[in-house]
């Protein structure tokens, strides 16, 4: 059974937390459109091996508070909140686990404060070396308007199209087994646009289920409370983020597992190659078959490997 939550005080916000188990502290920071509920697989897990297991809702998110402001949500906001988190736990650092978002924000945590980082984990998202280009230019420039990211800039389309009707948006956007790297290479290259207005408007949905009927519904019901304005306007931020952080250090010098999807169409396998020279301490593993939603798609083998390299590290 998925924990209550406890609630703290952190970076002028009231944050939701749910742990499982005693011992070395794991955090683990989910993306969009997700809730610490994304790593109920891995809570238990953890804390059966003898760590204390934690993970937040993040800002805008579940039953953590939720500023209106668009920079409430840019990149230093959603690190000083895990920095108080650290502080109201009384935690100088801990092992972090990210995935989407979550590991975007790790990657960048890693760079402005590294020592409150033991060591990382990430799944799904490589850490990108700086555009030396504006990133909303560049990515209306090459992949257009319908781009997720992009039309998350443009208009509030999305928010309201996904708050319509949670329920669906759940059922067409958390699916396994969606498209495989091999027939999306074959794809022309407009039908590689993301566009989650596009998925979303799907009459017959792409995969496999994800989720069960109560895991759905717990999204749904947080997500009909919440909305999707705040966690999108985390993309919101996207080109202050950028200007925010020019001319800092690249290196990350923690000691990182990333945990990559063959088949999360999102990140190409040259992405995850071009992060080598900038992670001094890097073990790489693949998940194949595998889409974005690792954690919860391949459950058992993220816990395996999470362990495993924990396992030899600590």
């Amino acid at each position: 059974m998925f924990p209550e939550p406890h609630f703290v005080d952190t970076n002028g916000i009231r944050m939701a937390v749910y742990e499982q188990g005693e011992g070395p502290a794991v955090i683990m920071v989910h993306g969009f459109p997700e809730l610490a509920f994304s790593w109920r697989h891995q809570l238990p897990a953890l804390a059966n091996a003898g760590f204390r297991a934690i993970a937040p809702d993040m800002r805008g998110c579940g039953q953590t508070s939720a500023p209106e402001d668009i920079g409430e949500y840019r990149m230093e906001k959603l690190i000083g909140d895990l920095q108080g988190l650290l502080d109201a736990l009384d935690l100088e650092r801990a092992v972090f686990v990210g995935h989407d978002w979550g590991a975007l924000v790790l990657w960048h945590m890693a760079m402005l404060a590294p020592d409150r980082i033991e060591k990382l984990i990430n799944l799904n998202i490589p850490h990108y070396p700086r555009s030396p280009v504006e990133p909303i230019q560049l990515a209306r420039e090459r992949l257009g308007s319908d781009f997720y990211i992009v039309n998350f800039q443009d208009s509030d389309e999305a928010d309201r199209t996904f708050a319509a009707d949670p329920a669906h948006f759940f059922n067409r956007m958390m699916r396994k087994r969606q498209i495989s790297r091999a027939k999306f290479e074959q794809l022309p290259p407009q039908m590689k646009v993301v566009s989650l207005l596009k998925v979303v408007a799907r009459s017959e949905p792409d995969g496999d289920p994800l989720l069960t009927d109560d895991e759905r519904d717990y999204y749904v019901a947080a997500f009909e409370k919440s909305g999707f304005t705040n966690p999108i306007n985390w993309y919101r931020n996207w080109t202050r983020n950028w200007e925010d952080f020019a001319g800092l250090d690249q290196m990350i010098r923690i000691p990182t597992l990333f945990i990559g999807a063959m088949d999360d169409i999102v990140i190409a396998p040259e992405h995850i190659e071009a992060m080598r020279p900038l992670v001094a301490d890097l073990s790489i593993e693949m998940l194949d078959p595998c889409g974005h939603w690792s954690q919860q798609e391949r459950p058992d083998d993220v816990n395996r490997l999470i362990l495993e390299w924990l396992g030899a590290r600590m």
